[in-house]
């Protein structure tokens, strides 16, 4: 599998496939096991989507460090690509590591309809 590397190919690769409700039911199924007071509509438009996530990782980083890193945890993002990232801006370091939320989760949606 090749991940999408900016969010709007993962968009259109879930639109293509029909899975965009899919993974926002996997990413609201993963908020709420993380205890994060977020959850996204069915329908809700891919730039807010991507707004609302920036948003909320960004305030987890700022407010609820452990929150944050128990997100992290739960969704199984990549330790070592939040390692890789530039810290020294947090709001663009919040956005990326909203990208690779997004990516994790569209993996997981991906291999589970591939696969089952």
């Amino acid at each position: 599998m090749q991940l999408p590397v900016t969010f709007s190919d993962l968009i259109d690769e879930a639109n293509q496939l029909e899975l965009c409700q899919k993974l926002i039911q996997q990413l609201n199924k993963d908020l709420a096991l993380a205890n994060v007071d977020l959850e996204f509509d069915l329908e809700v438009l891919p730039t807010s989507l991507k707004l609302m996530l920036h948003e909320m990782v960004y305030k987890l980083v700022q407010e609820k460090f452990m929150d944050y890193l128990n997100l992290l945890y739960i969704i199984d993002v990549s330790e070592d690509k939040v390692k890789q990232l530039d810290g020294s801006d947090t709001v663009i370091m919040a956005e990326q590591v909203a990208f690779l939320i997004l990516q994790r989760e569209w993996q997981k949606v991906w291999f589970r309809n591939k696969y089952s």
